[in-house]
């Protein structure tokens, strides 16, 4: 061994530590104040960008309420959050619009994420039909994360999943999108996804 090899090696772990996150693009979908919003505030480690606008008499004419009495406001484009994950990993969070009728942005807000959570309320389980098929029609895989709103839910995660349709291989868990550490979970569940379907 030279004498400059050792130099030589220890610059190039120093670099290795130093070496920033790995960036990752995860998306969070499902339907009308399903929580998706909500879950990126919960997890970001900065502010997180919305594009919340209110309700107007209009959209509270098309948009279901009945389950979201409180609800005044309502994403018109996207979330955007993040989250270090270990020092070798950090996920860029991008949540869509519930409504059908902002369907169009889905294309471009998904574009090259490693997968997505479907986050589902089951008083309404009907709203997330879209972002289940988007994922499966797309190959991008993904998980299904039940919103325990008041700390319950109406259908056990085998109900749930005959509901959707969704295969077996796709993940079903209990979350709550107002807590950091079920939110992170949750996110972790479609990372393994991502790279099952990488390894396999």
């Amino acid at each position: 061994m030279t004498p400059t090899e050792p130099a030589t090696l220890a610059g190039a772990a120093q670099a290795a530590a130093v070496r920033p996150p790995l960036p990752v693009k995860m998306v969070i979908a499902g339907g009308f104040g399903v929580g998706k919003t909500t879950a990126v505030g919960s997890i970001s480690e900065i502010e997180p960008l919305t594009t919340e606008a209110a309700i107007t008499e209009v959209a509270a004419g098309v948009d279901d309420l009945s389950h979201t009495p409180r609800k005044t406001t309502t994403t018109v484009a996207m979330d955007f959050g993040c989250i270090t994950i270990d020092p070798t990993l950090k996920l860029y969070l991008f949540g869509t619009p519930g409504q059908e009728r902002f369907g169009f942005m889905w294309d471009d807000i998904v574009e090259g994420a490693v997968g997505g959570l479907v986050i589902v309320d089951t008083r309404r389980l009907d709203d997330c039909y879209a972002a289940v098929d988007y994922f499966e029609h797309k190959q991008i895989p993904f998980a299904v994360a039940v919103n325990a709103f008041d700390g319950h839910v109406e259908h056990t995660l085998d109900e749930v999943r005959w509901a959707l349709d969704v295969n077996e291989r796709v993940p079903l868990v209990v979350f709550d999108a107002r807590e950091r550490g079920s939110v992170r979970d949750a996110l972790l569940v479609v990372l393994e996804q991502a790279l099952a379907r990488t390894e396999g």
